[in-house]
């Protein structure tokens, strides 16, 4: 009798580690995932994380205001594509080619294997995840990404990803940069503008779009050529 009591035990103890606590963890993020599809991301574990990192800087302080698609320039959304997700309307969330490619060249030519990550995936990250390399992480951040393509829409997702990118020290989001560097708001923002501040986002903490070195420039010139090349949708239109 102890036996089988200890098996009936053992049963519903693996019943609720492995099937209830990871179902109610998957609704979990569903619902919140749904809930940021509506409501404003005003906090983000990278948020958090940086302002750990940065407790003894007197100086440091935390510089972020959301701000809606339609009260953006449209010149942002269209250089953080030209310059971070060339195919970001036609992927499902994941740059499949791109991925492939870094992975080939890894292996083939001994090259570092580099970020292939679309805005959606950024997206994901930065909002859900804190930062790391591991594997456990870019697990959930493909699990996240593939929740916001199906829930969001692109629409979301990059209205998103404009008000909480990191963008500087202590800066999180289009509007905040904008202020914090041309000391206008983001809907005044010109092509010039957003170019440099999207050549600076693979690393803001480094890069100043108010003060950019000669890459920096060179980097912003050539968004914006490509940004010329690319198709969008009405939406993002320059009127």
């Amino acid at each position: 009798m102890n036996k089988r009591l200890k098996k009936n035990r053992l049963r519903k103890l693996c019943w609720f580690l492995f099937v209830k606590v990871p179902l109610a963890l998957v609704l979990l993020s569903v619902l919140v995932t749904l809930l940021y599809r509506w409501t404003p991301v005003f906090v983000t574990p990278l948020m958090v994380s940086r302002r750990i990192e940065y407790r003894g800087d007197k100086e440091f302080r935390t510089q972020k205001k959301w701000r809606s698609l339609d009260r953006i320039s449209v010149e942002c959304p269209r250089a953080v594509i030209a310059s971070e997700d060339n195919l970001f309307f036609t992927h499902k969330g994941f740059d499949w080619d791109e991925i492939d490619k870094v992975l080939t060249d890894h292996r083939e030519k001994g090259t570092k294997l580099r970020g292939a990550s679309t805005i959606s995936q950024q997206t994901a990250k930065n909002v859900f995840l804190l930062p790391s390399r591991t594997l456990a992480r870019k697990a959930l951040e493909a699990y996240f990404t593939f929740l916001i393509e199906r829930l969001w829409g692109k629409r979301r997702i990059l209205e998103v990803y404009l008000n909480v990118a990191e963008m500087g020290k202590g800066i999180y989001g289009i509007e905040a940069a904008s202020q914090a560097y041309f000391q206008i708001p983001s809907s005044r923002m010109n092509r010039s503008q957003a170019c440099l501040v999207a050549a600076s986002l693979p690393n803001p903490l480094q890069r100043n779009p108010a003060s950019p070195s000669a890459f920096v420039r060179r980097r912003a010139r050539d968004v914006a050529a490509l940004e010329r090349k690319l198709s969008y949708p009405d939406w993002l239109q320059v009127k």
